[in-house]
């Protein structure tokens, strides 16, 4: 099952802050691990609290905040950053 991964207006503004290594790395991630496997949650972690029902996946110093659809086979980037301020504004 492919999945389709959809990035939000805000991680997208946090994406063009980044250099071009980290948005390349931060990229790929999601087409070699999210898009072509059957349980995308088993790379990431589930989060708690008042952002719990999302999933962070962890790429080198950053995060990917995710929203997992099983309906609809999406995985929707909500937020990136990097992981000592990504939580901020949630």
């Amino acid at each position: 099952m492919v999945r389709r991964v959809e990035i939000s207006d805000t991680a997208r503004r946090e994406l063009k802050k980044l250099g071009k290594e980290a948005l390349k790395e931060i990229l790929d991630y999601p087409k070699q691990r999210i898009e072509t496997s059957e349980e995308p949650q088993r790379f990431g972690s589930p989060l708690r609290r008042s952002l719990a029902g999302l999933w962070r996946y962890r790429v080198g110093d950053y995060l990917i905040i995710c929203e997992i659809r099983q309906s609809e086979v999406v995985v929707l980037v909500l937020r990136v950053g990097h992981r000592s301020k990504v939580y901020g504004g949630h």
